[in-house]
């Protein structure tokens, strides 16, 4: 029961939390399909689900002569909208997390120029306030105004005038990126500023760690692209097989609508299904 208990909570989390001015900010962890995406999302993988679902399952209740009846056009809209639906509430909460894994690369790649901003600024002799209004001026230039990075930028510098410690903030984003690079470097300008550490070697080597890791990710991400690619293969393969059987050889395809290649299609399916997630989750690279 915890466990259910754990996983609705997560489920409830708010997309924007207040920040330490009390502001509504990102929440980078959390996010809700639009209407708009929902429905787009769930429309394609509807008519995709019918597909696979009449690819496979289509057909059933021919008569002795193998010609449709009744009974084969109603199992037919029957199959056709119950797999479309279950494919559609399935790819939901996959488009969700590919939602989230989009975001939290481009801010991290947007932290990263971060801090190569901050630690030319304080090289230069600007003290940690001054080199974040900086940062700010630099980033206007290579992002958007509605980007990531530039509303923090603009969340800390407004807490900055306030008199909000800067440490506070730091780990008030750390905390809503859900990114343990920008969580630890909180953690490290803390101590570091409070202890008054030279600030300029901190954020450069943080700046240095953080490129190396993207960098090997990115070797990763290339040695198993080849192996990404079999996998989704392997998945629509058998898709394709029996759509070419089902429309090009129907005498054989025949044999696929009985009770035993009914039974034998759904076990395949499963171990399909079950294949793909294990796949993907071993093939996963966590940000």
């Amino acid at each position: 029961m915890g466990l259910f208990k754990k996983k609705n909570k997560a489920e409830e989390e708010p997309e924007f939390l207040m920040s330490v001015l009390n502001t509504p900010t990102y929440n980078y962890g959390v996010y809700n399909l639009k209407s708009k995406e929902k429905m787009i999302s769930f429309a394609i993988a509807f008519v995709v689900g019918a597909f696979v679902g009449y690819v496979f399952y289509g057909g059933i209740g021919v008569d002795s002569y193998g010609d449709p009846t009744a009974l084969t056009y109603i199992c037919n809209i029957v199959i056709c909208a119950v797999a479309g639906f279950l494919f559609g509430r399935a790819f939901l909460p996959i488009r969700r997390d590919m939602v989230l894994k989009s975001r939290k690369n481009q801010l991290r790649t947007q932290f990263i120029s971060l801090l190569d901003s901050l630690s030319t600024s304080i090289a230069s002799g600007k003290n940690v306030p001054m080199a974040f209004e900086a940062a700010r001026e630099d980033l206007a230039v290579q992002f958007s105004e509605d980007s990531y990075i530039i509303g923090e930028l603009d969340i800390i510098n407004e807490g900055l005038r306030n008199n909000v410690p800067i440490e506070d903030m730091l780990a008030d984003f750390g905390r809503r990126s859900r990114i343990k690079d920008i969580e630890n470097f909180g953690k490290v300008f803390e101590t570091s500023y409070r202890r008054g550490a030279n600030m300029k070697d901190v954020i450069r080597n943080t700046h240095d760690i953080l490129c190396k890791k993207i960098l090997i990710e990115a070797e990763i991400e290339t040695k198993i692209t080849s192996s990404k690619n079999e996998l989704y293969i392997m998945l629509v393969m058998p898709v394709g097989l029996m759509a070419m059987l089902k429309f090009t050889e129907g005498g054989f395809a025949e044999h696929f609508v009985s009770p035993a290649g009914l039974a034998s299609t759904t076990v395949a399916i499963a171990l399909f299904v079950a294949s793909f997630f294990v796949g993907r989750a071993v093939m996963k690279i966590e940000v």
